[in-house]
């Protein structure tokens, strides 16, 4: 049996530790697991050791050139047939009108905007050998200019910049074929969504598996909610 082969980053904890579950129980696919300190992630490296070699931890700090140069080297001429840009971060809990945290706002851009775009660059050459290619990008409804939030300036900014981001790379990749769409994952309780939330990481994993493991060449370019139906911009 062939595996198909997904990265995804921030697989640590939260969504991304759902995802890395997700995409392992399906029996189907190796996942190249990417996190910034592998060695305190107990429970994905736990999972790692029990998935035979299905899934490879890596050490990776999206924001940093030479942590995604290090790991592309790694798995150069492995064919990648998903980059799932799922790493991000809050901004800083100071983003409002009068209280604003400038250099956790920069920090916010670095992550959930820039890092989506760097990995494509550093790991292109792997999504070329796969027959058909995806990228799908985590971002948020608090991103779309059509959500009504207040506050949240680093947090929101930053996901509408990665929107527009990967609207333009869809654009530049078609005459590839290579699929590039975005995922809002729903109100998640994790760290950064709060226990208030509306949904488990295990849910939203499991409508965001079905839904990019179903993309098609129509649906590149396009925002998408977990449950799969369409996201306003």
């Amino acid at each position: 049996m062939e595996f198909s082969t997904v990265i995804i980053t921030g697989a640590n904890r939260g969504i991304g530790l759902a995802l890395t579950r997700r995409f392992f129980q399906s029996g189907q696919w190796r996942i190249l697991a990417c996190c910034r300190d592998p060695d305190s992630a107990r429970e994905l490296q736990e999972m790692a050791n029990r998935s035979g070699d299905k899934i490879g931890v890596y050490r990776l700090d999206v924001s940093q050139q030479d942590s995604v140069e290090a790991f592309a080297k790694t798995i150069d001429g492995q064919r990648v047939d998903v980059l799932l840009n799922n790493a991000g971060i809050k901004g800083g809990n100071h983003q409002t009108l009068l209280d604003m945290d400038y250099d956790a706002w920069a920090g916010a851009f670095a992550v959930n905007s820039m890092a989506p775009l760097r990995m494509v660059q550093a790991v292109l050459k792997n999504l070329r050998l796969s027959p058909a290619p995806k990228i799908a990008t985590i971002t948020s409804q608090m991103g779309a200019m059509t959500w009504p939030g207040r506050g949240s300036y680093a947090y929101s900014s930053s996901k509408a910049a990665v929107n527009k981001v990967m609207r333009i790379l869809a654009l530049d990749l078609e005459p590839e074929g290579i699929i590039v769409s975005l995922f809002h994952p729903g109100w998640v309780q994790t760290d950064m969504g709060g226990k208030s939330a509306t949904i488990s990481p295990e849910e939203s994993a499991e409508g965001l598996f079905t839904a990019i493991t179903n993309l098609k060449k129509s649906d590149s370019g396009r925002f998408f909610k977990w449950t799969g139906e369409e996201h306003a911009w």
